[in-house]
This record gives structure tokens, sequence and C-alpha cells, in this order.
């Protein structure tokens, strides 16, 4: 039987895949995401998931023949087309938290399955967050709970946590939200035998 490998260590992702029943191995893809982020400096926020998803993916893939290889990633864009990265410290996080209150920004998660070294499936996904205004009394106490936590986070929140509390609506899947556009992957698994149909 053909197996599945998750290119990443997200707690997210994997939790996500072991909820829905998928069998699965999680192998971090150990890119570096900031040099590829500077070579792929001119793509728009949707072609950037894209592209860092099949570099993970692909990574994993070539060392790994014969196997369905899933990469994943998120990116926040702000309503001015600022592209939000992982906090690197508290502060940092704070003024993430500082530009996206009361604004409607955009998420996209990828999603991309290699297969022997070679892309053979792939999907995007795109929510709107409309974050609530956010008083820096509430930002100190939600990076008093959250931070280090949400350092591995686009964002810097948990939707599945106290993160929920910064979004006044959320437009689009929840899953894609919570970092992959889940039923399109597992459409694709089913459509491979990896899961019944």
């Amino acid at each position: 039987m053909t197996q599945l490998i998750l290119a990443s260590q997200s707690a997210s992702r994997r939790a996500m895949l072991t909820d829905a029943g998928v069998p699965f191995e999680a192998v971090a893809a150990q890119v570096d995401e900031d040099a590829a982020k500077a070579s792929l400096a001119d793509l728009g926020p949707r072609d950037l998931a894209d592209a860092l998803a099949e570099l993970k993916a692909l990574k994993i893939a070539r060392m790994v023949p014969g196997a369905l290889v899933l990469g994943s990633d998120s990116l926040v864009a702000l309503a001015d087309g600022t592209r939000l990265d992982k906090p690197e410290s508290r502060d940092e996080a704070a003024a993430h938290l500082r530009a996206m209150s009361g604004g409607t920004h955009e998420l996209w998660s990828a999603a991309v399955i290699a297969e022997n070294g070679h892309a053979v499936w792939r999907h995007v996904e795109r929510a709107r967050l409309h974050v609530r205004p956010l008083s820096p009394a509430f930002i100190d106490r939600y990076l008093d709970a959250e931070w280090p936590a949400i350092a591995g986070c686009v964002g810097c929140f948990r939707v599945e946590g106290p993160g929920v509390q910064l979004f006044s609506r959320v437009d689009g899947d929840h899953f894609t939200v919570l970092g992959m556009p889940l039923l399109p992957v597992l459409g694709y698994l089913r459509e491979r035998g990896l899961m019944p149909s």
C-alpha cells in the first residue's frame, strides 16, 4: 500500500490528519523558508503559499520513492499587502497583532502532494479574517497566555484555542484557517485509494 508522508512537524496539520483517521508519517522537510521566500519574493501570496508547499513536498518525495508526500504552507497577507511571517519574538508578535487589529486580511493555505519527485496534485484556498479592534491590554493578556506557543503561527493565532478571540468573523473553510485545505486533500487520498471511498 502507498505510504503518505506529511512533510511537516506542524501540530495543527498532524492533528487534522490524525482526527480524520488518515494513516501517515510526519517528517520535517527542513526547508530554509527565509531563503525560499527571498528567492520567490515576486510571487503574490497565493502563489507563494503554493510554491512553499510544493518545495516541502518535493524535498521529501525525492528521498522516499513511491510515497505520496503532502506539503502544506499558509501565509497571512494584510489588507495593505504586507505579508506576515512567523513572529521571532513576543515584541514582533505584538506588532503583528497591532497591524491586524480592526482590519480584514487574507489567509492562504496550500497543499501539494508529490510522488517520485514530481508534484501530482495541488490545492490552494483563501480565508478572509475579520480581526476585531484589539486593545493594548488585550494584546498583552493574550500574549501572556499564548506566547511562545504561537511563535510558529503565521498571524499569531491558534484558532482552535484562545486565538479565536481575535476575530469578529472568519469567511472560509475552518480547516483552511487551521493551516491546510483538508477536505480537498481527503478527496485526493480517496482517489488514490489511501482512504476508503
